[in-house]
């Protein structure tokens, strides 16, 4: 499958967490061909400020494959990931991360901070940023929209 075929399964994902009055955020984490994790932001929900799309997708995954590393692996998020998600992402050894939309206020892939490209950390995943990016920030901006 295609970085655009796997955004859209996060864009799916991320309409989810719309239904259920979250964020539109969502992740899938990728090895080969396989979707091994799942995840859409639930922060509201489960009462956990952990509880974002990537942070479940990455637990997910570890579980499926028995193993907190996930050498190989891919993860695609419809937003820039956060800090927490991004320290996240380089401890589980993500190969690759796929975003769509860039996060101008929180995104920690050069948006507000670039925890990939500090040569002080032992980990930097490949990154690339903007797949079906109109489709995430229209997402985003619905459901903001929709608020007000």
């Amino acid at each position: 499958m295609s970085d655009e075929e796997f955004m859209r399964l996060a864009l799916d994902l991320a309409a989810e967490a719309a239904r259920r009055s979250e964020v539109p955020v969502g992740a899938v984490v990728v090895h080969g061909d396989d979707v091994v994790g799942r995840g859409f932001n639930a922060p509201i929900s489960s009462r956990d400020p952990s509880a974002h799309a990537e942070m479940t997708a990455l637990r997910a995954a570890a579980r499926r494959l028995g193993n907190y590393r996930l050498p190989g692996c891919s993860l695609y998020v419809t937003l820039e990931p956060c800090v927490m998600c991004a320290g996240a992402i380089q401890h589980a050894r993500i190969e690759r991360l796929v975003y769509g939309a860039r996060d101008p206020k929180t995104g920690a892939c050069g948006s507000v901070v670039d925890l990939f490209a500090d040569g002080r950390l032992n980990h930097h995943a490949a990154v690339t940023g903007g797949v079906l990016a109109a489709e995430a920030v229209g997402l985003l901006q619905r459901f903001f929209a929709s608020r007000r």
